[in-house]
């Protein structure tokens, strides 16, 4: 009789046995630069070498805007309105701030467009909320989840780079959730309904894998079939990572700072996460 290794060696003939191959290596978390302005939570666009936060509390509610790329921070345009809570989408030079909680602590409709240099009025949401996620383009966004008083929201928002349109409609309400993805292929994870995860189509949404620890406030980034889940809260402030395959979620690297009501840009192999509460500074990168 034969057994053959994974590694090729023969030690005996006839039957055949092939050790399964290891799984894939989690990623790492490096420190990046800090940013000129501590917040938390801010929103956030774009790549992990051209990466854009904006908003946020200080604790003062903040306009200002920040560009990253790839290895330290520089001023951007302030928004129209300063804002925090909100939903970020888009990239650095063409970034979509959507909703979120106003300096007169107001529940925000509104949308702001960015072009690299300064921001516009954009459309207004049907629903006015916060702590919701986003994804997509400036131009082909989504805006979904979130809190207006007195309940979770379900309710998903599509945007044109003018107008805004009501999508489906998602099984789970949830504030304080991470988003990734684009319009049509979107994914929504974590939040105050714990471990869920859901795929959107561009019409509806669909059950994903459960995230392997609930949690909220978290930070994302990704795509659908390749997020990023980090940060956030599980009753105390986390700095795990969970990496997802489209299908489930596996464990990945532990960041350096715990944190929560982060926000994230990138992908799953180059992922980027900063500010958080108390008004934190730091600015990790992730790589898998």
């Amino acid at each position: 009789m034969a057994i053959i290794i994974s590694s090729g060696i023969t030690i005996g003939g006839g039957l055949s046995i092939t050790a399964a191959p290891p799984p894939p290596a989690a990623g790492v978390w490096s420190t990046g630069g800090n940013m000129s302005t501590g917040r938390g939570y801010p929103a956030g666009a774009g790549t992990r070498s051209a990466g854009l936060a904006f908003g946020g509390s200080t604790p003062t509610v903040v306009a200002s805007t920040e560009a990253y790329n790839g290895t330290s921070w520089s001023a951007g345009g302030a928004l129209v309105s300063a804002r925090y809570w909100s939903a970020g989408a888009g990239t650095q030079t063409a970034a979509l701030a959507i909703g979120g909680i106003n300096n007169a602590s107001s529940t925000n409709f509104q949308t702001n467009n960015y072009d690299g240099t300064a921001w516009s009025n954009g459309g207004f949401m049907g629903t006015a909320r916060y702590a919701l996620a986003g994804a997509g383009t400036q131009t082909a966004g989504l805006a979904f989840g979130g809190f207006k008083s007195p309940s979770y929201r379900t309710v998903a928002e599509q945007y044109d780079g003018t107008t805004w349109s009501a999508g489906g409609t998602m099984a789970t309400g949830r504030l304080g959730l991470a988003g990734a993805g684009t319009q049509t292929a979107a994914l929504a994870f974590g939040g105050s309904s714990g471990t869920a995860t859901e795929a959107y189509n561009g019409t509806s949404w669909s059950t994903g894998g459960n995230m392997g620890t609930g949690r909220k406030y978290l930070g994302g980034a990704g795509t659908q079939s390749a997020g990023l889940a980090f940060g956030g809260t599980t009753g105390s402030v986390t700095a795990a990572t969970e990496e997802y395959d489209g299908t489930s979620w596996s464990t990945g690297g532990v960041m350096a700072t715990a944190r929560q009501n982060l926000a994230g840009a990138g992908t799953q192999a180059l992922g980027l996460a900063f500010g958080g509460t108390a008004a934190l500074v730091a600015t990790e990168a992730y790589t898998k």
